[in-house]
């Protein structure tokens, strides 16, 4: 336990330490600057000629006397212990495997450290995959990681004194699944494994659900139907960006009209910057308010910054707009989404609020990562941007009619999917909907939720009509996502995490 918290205190020092130099003006290093180019040196040094070729000499000259290696599942290593390890094992005479360390291109980020003016070291942030292979046989990718090392100027040389290695997973070449997800005795074991107690997967080809597996348990001893009802979280936010959107296409609201004419929050009553407030900034998170208002310390709603100008995400935007739509329709948020999407739908076991329509019997208890069970979460009024109850054949259905546009005007379908603003290289929001660039015209439509107990994402691809659901109950249920993703997507998929983890 004091491992775990050793680490876990010195990564959120160094965050601390990265708020302090955003604070006082010191940002990221351009690519071209020369500490970004002496790190990227050293970093070099360390793996391409001293990992990637077990140069020893070139590994212990690189570190302070003090280093320390922090490792998310195994331990925390000195100089001393670390080098052991190092020599004994990856790179020992009589190993099986020869192993190779690649540093993802484009997810470095480097930042100056300063004292009294003085550059005094350097914190270096990316991601790495490892590859193995044993003689003869050609190299697999092995498993990739992200990393924090914080280097320091001492005696005019740069050493690196504290290192970070976390967020491992295996990658689906090396993981042993090549037919996992065809096989069910060999996935329930995968789950197992990896303490999942229950996932759902929906696959989408030719603009239909073809087809829903679900493996694993609702809780100890009960086994998952493959009707499992799911709290699948802020997935709960496409299906109220498509309500809305539908009402756009039938000329029943506009997506660019101010929302003060429908609705003004108390808290903001005064600040000019509601009159900014649209559709379209609330569906692609451009309100400039916080995810929600209870983080703030005066647990009010606040503007960050002025609407429209950048990017971030809020789940309050989206109750400001239900709040909006809801006063110009005299109807409810959940009465408006039966009627323009569950309904037409046949979508049978999907609500916003909870109540006795809820089969309990097929639903999906959540969990924390050590199995412990969380208490559902029971609203009596429906949330735009949390908690849908839903299916993986009833979201299958919702998201096959998402990408076939249907009761959408080709207009509003095109902003849906028309780059609103970015939030990362290659990914954009668009309405409603996350955008990753997969080059050549080619594009995915995404979304994710994330509560206690719940991680669960959906991917389309329009042009290949494509589609994948991933829901699972517990709190890092995300670690399957990528062999998941890679495994039923290709190289769409390999290119999507790529995406994520630069």
């Amino acid at each position: 336990m004091k491992i775990n918290q050793s680490f876990f205190q010195l990564k959120y020092l160094l965050v601390g330490i990265l708020f302090i130099q955003i604070q006082f003006g010191f940002s990221q290093e351009a690519k071209n600057s020369a500490l970004y180019k002496t790190i990227m040196s050293k970093d070099s040094l360390l793996f391409n000629i001293g990992f990637n070729t077990c140069d020893i000499k070139q590994f212990e000259n690189l570190y302070t006397e003090d280093f320390e290696f922090y490792h998310d599942k195994d331990s925390i290593s000195d100089k001393a212990r670390f080098l052991k390890t190092f020599q004994s094992g990856i790179c020992s005479p009589t190993r099986k495997y020869n192993y190779r360390r690649e540093l993802i291109d484009g997810s470095t980020e480097i930042y100056p450290l300063y004292k009294n003016g003085i550059l005094y070291g350097a914190i270096q942030m990316g991601t790495h995959r490892f590859y193995e292979s044993a003689a003869g046989n050609a190299e697999q990718a092995g498993s990739f990681a992200k990393f924090t090392h914080l280097w320091l100027l001492k005696n005019k040389e740069w050493k690196l004194a504290r290192s970070l290695s976390y967020n491992h997973q295996m990658t689906s070449s090396t993981a042993g699944i090549s037919n996992l997800f065809d096989n069910d005795l060999e996935t329930e074991k995968w789950l197992k494994e990896n303490n999942v107690p229950a996932l759902g997967i929906g696959i989408i080809a030719d603009g239909k659900l073809k087809q829903v597996k679900v493996f694993g348990e609702l809780k100890k001893g009960v086994s998952a139907p493959y009707n499992t009802i799911w709290n699948v979280a802020s997935l709960t936010k496409p299906v109220t960006a498509i309500t809305v959107l539908k009402l756009v296409s039938a000329g029943k609201w506009d997506l660019d009209e101010p929302l003060y004419k429908y609705w003004i929050d108390p808290d903001i009553a005064k600040d000019p910057n509601l009159k900014l407030l649209t559709t379209r900034i609330v569906l692609s998170h451009q309100t400039g308010f916080p995810n929600w208002r209870s983080f703030n310390e005066s647990k009010k709603l606040d503007f960050k910054f002025k609407p429209g100008t950048q990017y971030q995400y809020s789940g309050e935007g989206f109750e400001y707009l239900r709040k909006a739509v809801e006063k110009k329709f005299h109807k409810t948020l959940d009465q408006l989404a039966s009627e323009l999407v569950f309904e037409p739908l046949n979508m049978t076991d999907s609500q916003l609020i909870w109540n006795d329509k809820i089969d309990l019997s097929r639903y999906a208890v959540n969990f924390d990562k050590n199995g412990n069970a969380y208490e559902p979460t029971k609203n009596k009024s429906a949330n735009a941007a949390d908690d849908l109850l839903t299916t993986i054949e009833d979201y299958g259905r919702f998201l096959s009619s998402v990408m076939n546009g249907e009761g959408l005007s080709e207009k509003v379908f095109k902003d849906m999917i028309s780059h609103q603003v970015q939030t990362k290289k290659n990914k954009y929001f668009g309405l409603g909907f996350e955008i990753y660039d997969l080059g050549n015209e080619n594009y995915a439509l995404s979304h994710g939720g994330a509560d206690q107990g719940v991680q669960t994402i959906v991917i389309l691809l329009p042009k290949t009509k494509q589609g994948l659901i991933i829901f699972t109950n517990v709190d890092d249920g995300y670690k399957v996502y990528e062999n998941i993703v890679v495994h039923y997507l290709g190289e769409n998929g390999r290119k999507i995490v790529d995406i994520e983890t630069k």
